[in-house]
């Protein structure tokens, strides 16, 4: 296949390219394509040990927002397993929505085909003020 580039963008129109990820498959499902992307940012974090910002698609279990993603409390791991889980239950509760082209997806059973140099866009869903 290739690499598919992952890219965040927030209703309030702020966009990062996150990362590329080499990605054997042409088609993978919604929950998997979410699982693989979790496990890399996981990996990048844990491998820095003296990183305590973790920057990636949902907030880790004791950690709080900063500017720049999300400062840990003490330095420890991030379980991938957990993390995984929490982006499953943000993307089940409208917490972010998935995009590749023109086309929402919102089971995250349902399968995307991903074509070469395909882009997925991670739209998180911003609060509105005083809503």
């Amino acid at each position: 296949m290739g690499t598919v580039t992952f890219v965040d963008e927030t209703t309030a129109g702020h966009r990062d390219t996150a990362f590329g990820l080499e990605i054997a498959e042409e088609r993978l499902t919604v929950r998997e394509l979410i699982r693989r992307r979790v496990f890399q940012e996981v990996a990048e974090f844990n491998a820095r040990s003296a990183d305590r910002v973790f920057q990636g698609l949902v907030q880790p279990e004791h950690t709080e927002r900063v500017l720049n993603g999300y400062a840990l409390r003490t330095p420890r791991r991030i379980d991938p397993e957990a993390q995984t889980a929490r982006a499953l239950t943000a993307f089940g509760g409208s917490g972010f929505l998935v995009l590749v082209g023109d086309r929402q997806f919102t089971d995250p059973d349902e399968e995307i085909e991903l074509g070469l140099g395909a882009e997925v866009t991670f739209l998180k869903l911003v609060a509105l003020v005083g809503g």
